[in-house]
C-alpha cells in the first residue's frame, strides 16, 4: 500500500486552487466569463493603460493566465506555467499602491508569488510532470522559465512606461 505524502497532496491542492483562479482570470479577459470584459473590452482597457497593441496584450495576458493556470492544475511544465503568472497584472495595479481595496497589486502579487513558489518547489507526485519523469520539469527549465519571464516583464513594463511618457508629453504639448 502506498502512503499518501502530505507534501505532495498539499502541492496538488495549491496547484489546483491557484491554477483554477488563474484560469478564471484568463477566461474573464478572453471570453468575458465570470463578469469579465472579454477580449475587446480587455483590449480597450489595455490600450488605455499604455499597453500597445491592446488586442495582442489582452490575448497574451489572457492566454498566460488561463494557459498557465491549466498547466498548473495539471502539474505539466510547472516552472513555465508558474513563472509569468500575474507579472503583467502587478504592473497594471502598481500605480494604485499595494492594497487591493485601493486597486493595488496585493492580490495579483499574491497569486504570482504562490504560482512562483509552486514552480520552484515542483509539482509533486500527483502531477503530469511526475508521471512523465519530469521531462518538462528539469532544473534548467526553472532557470530558463523564470529568466524569460523576468525579461518579458521588463520589456512589457518598459514599453508601457515609454507609451505613457509619450502620451504625457503629447498632452503637455497641447496645453
Amino acid at each position: 500500500m502506498t502512503c499518501i505524502n502530505r507534501r505532495d497532496l498539499a502541492l496538488l491542492a495549491l496547484r489546483t486552487g491557484t491554477g483554477a483562479v488563474l484560469i478564471a482570470h484568463g477566461a474573464q479577459k478572453l471570453f468575458g466569463w465570470f463578469g469579465g470584459a472579454g477580449l475587446e473590452g480587455t483590449a480597450a482597457a489595455m490600450e488605455s493603460m499604455g499597453f500597445r497593441p491592446g488586442r495582442q496584450s489582452a490575448i497574451a495576458a489572457g492566454l498566460g493566465e488561463a494557459g498557465g493556470g491549466a498547466l498548473l492544475v495539471l502539474g505539466l511544465a510547472t516552472p513555465a506555467a508558474a513563472a509569468g503568472a500575474m507579472a503583467g497584472a502587478v504592473a497594471v495595479h502598481a500605480p494604485a499602491g499595494f492594497f487591493n481595496q485601493s486597486g493595488g497589486f496585493e492580490y495579483p502579487a499574491f497569486l504570482g508569488f504562490t504560482a512562483a513558489a509552486v514552480g520552484l518547489a515542483g509539482p509533486g507526485r500527483y502531477s503530469v510532470d511526475h508521471a512523465t519523469g519530469h521531462h518538462f520539469d528539469r532544473p534548467w527549465t526553472v532557470a530558463l522559465a523564470f529568466g524569460a519571464s523576468a525579461l518579458a516583464a521588463a520589456v512589457v513594463v518598459t514599453g508601457r512606461a515609454r507609451v505613457r511618457a509619450e502620451a504625457e508629453a503629447e498632452a503637455a504639448g497641447r496645453e
